[in-house]
């Protein structure tokens, strides 16, 4: 792997506390996250911030990076304790050293409410998202992908409130103003569609979040392929509402080619084709094909297990669908 022969030959060359040698790390580390190998990533992320308040200060703002960096792992690990404490550190400090309005305090904020919806404490991800949203629009105006994307994020919020009405009014307007400003498809008019078709499952609309997965879907394959990680993300949202509606088989045809593709691309291990195994364990399940299902579960169970530890909330729980990304932060 690239990444690591990169990072080998700086700490040979530089020295392990070189700042280039730290960077490198850090580029791996972030490697490591995207191909779910989430505590590989956390040694590194550990050492790079250490070394960086060793070297820097905790009021460095390479320092407040790694430390935003380690706690998206922790939230990847399911340790939304850890990833919260480092969390409210990085938006405090930036707010006092980069101003409330600076972007690095608004991304530090937005990760927060991540954190905090997935603790539970949904009001308090609400504040966060709505100051986040207002401060992009006052700074960068309504139109700014980044007002966009916090307007996505607060709708999320909203739907997993119940609101679904005040989470399908801020969907509708994210995906009509990126259609018209970028295009139907753009990748990020393609993620409004597709996280307002997960408000209008919500809502028990399951037509009408058909239509808009299919569609997503279909450009999805037409723009990035078959084996892109977006169109597996969207073929599994679409298998997830012929789930709801009850059209098993149809489910299945999607969640046996996903997970035979997660495989392939980014091996058994990964937090994705674990989940699309759990999906398909699920779908195997409603069909009465016990043994089946079985199998796959005591597969997903033993891997999460020994990938996250037993008290990650996937290791202790299930459910049916994909993970539905809302916006880039």
């Amino acid at each position: 792997m690239y990444g690591v022969v990169a990072m080998e030959k700086q700490r040979q060359v530089l020295g392990e506390d070189h700042p280039d040698t730290l960077s490198s790390m850090g580029d791996l580390a972030s490697i490591y996250w995207h191909l779910g190998r989430l505590k590989d990533a956390e040694v590194l992320g550990v050492v790079v911030m250490e070394k960086r308040k060793e070297q820097l200060g905790e009021d460095h703002p390479d320092t407040l990076s790694s430390m935003g960096n380690l706690a998206g792992i922790y939230w990847g690990l399911g340790r939304l304790k850890e990833a919260e404490v480092l969390g409210v550190a990085v938006v405090e400090k930036s707010k006092e050293l980069l101003g409330e309005d600076h972007p690095n305090t608004l991304w530090s904020m937005g990760n927060l409410a991540n954190t905090y919806s997935d603790l539970g404490r949904l009001k308090d991800a609400e504040v966060l998202w709505v100051a986040v949203m207002e401060k992009r629009k006052e700074l960068l105006g309504e139109d700014h992908p980044d007002s966009l994307a916090g307007m996505g994020n607060l709708a999320n919020i909203y739907r997993e409130q119940g609101r679904l009405k005040d989470a399908e009014m801020l969907g509708v307007a994210a995906m009509e103003k990126r259609n018209e400003l970028l295009g139907e498809d753009h990748p990020d008019t393609l993620l409004s569609m597709g996280n307002l078709a997960s408000i209008y499952r919500k809502q028990g609309r399951l037509k009408d979040a058909e239509v808009l997965e299919l569609a997503v879907m279909e450009k999805r394959k037409e723009l990035l392929g078959e084996d892109h990680p977006d169109t597996l993300l969207s073929m599994g949202n679409l298998a997830g509402t012929y789930w709801n509606q009850g059209r098993l088989k149809d489910a299945e045809v999607l969640e046996v080619a996903i997970m035979k593709k997660r495989k392939e691309l980014l091996g058994e291990d990964h937090p994705d084709t674990l989940l699309s195994m759990e999906n398909l364990a699920m779908t195997y399940r409603d069909q009465g094909r016990l043994k089946d299902a079985e199998v796959l579960e005591v597969v997903v169970m033993e891997k999460r297990k020994d990938l996250l530890g037993e008290d990650h909330p996937d290791t202790l729980a299930g459910g049916h669908g994909e993970a539905s990304l809302l916006g880039i932060n």
